[in-house]
C-alpha cells in the first residue's frame, strides 16, 4: 500500500498514527521545529512512543505511564528549559486538538502552526 494510503507508520512501535492528536510530527510542525517540506519526508511516532518529548506536554488527555531515562527526565534538567518547553508543547498539542476539532477554521496545512513567538 503506498505510503499516502496507509499513513504515516510509528518509527517506534510500527503501528499507523492515525490521529492528528497522536503525532510527534504534526506537533513538532505547530511549534515550528520543522517546516512543511521536512514533514513530508520524516517518519512519525506517537507521542506516546515518544516519552522523552511527551513529558513536557501538560494536558490531561494526553496521560500514560512514561518511562524517561533519568538524564533526560525532566525533573533533571534546567527548570528555565523545562517551563519554557512545556508551555510550548502544551501549546501545540492544544492546537492538535484544536485543529482535529474545528477543521474548517484550519482548510490548509500553511494554517496549522502556531504564531512564531522569536
Amino acid at each position: 500500500m503506498a505510503r499516502c494510503d496507509q499513513g504515516y507508520l510509528c518509527r517506534v512501535c510500527g503501528l499507523e498514527v492515525e490521529e492528528l492528536t497522536d503525532s510527534e510530527l504534526y506537533l513538532r510542525y505547530v511549534i515550528h521545529e520543522i517546516d512543511s517540506q521536512t514533514l513530508i519526508h520524516l517518519r512519525d511516532c506517537h507521542l506516546t512512543c515518544n516519552p522523552v518529548l511527551a513529558q513536557f506536554i501538560d494536558d490531561p488527555r494526553l496521560s500514560f505511564d512514561l518511562s524517561v531515562p533519568e538524564s533526560l527526565d525532566q525533573r533533571s534538567l534546567d527548570q528555565a528549559f523545562v517551563m519554557e518547553r512545556r508551555l510550548r508543547l502544551s501549546e501545540g498539542y492544544r492546537r492538535l486538538w484544536e485543529i482535529r476539532d474545528h477543521r474548517r477554521r484550519f482548510p490548509h496545512i500553511q494554517d496549522y502552526p502556531l504564531p512564531r513567538q522569536d
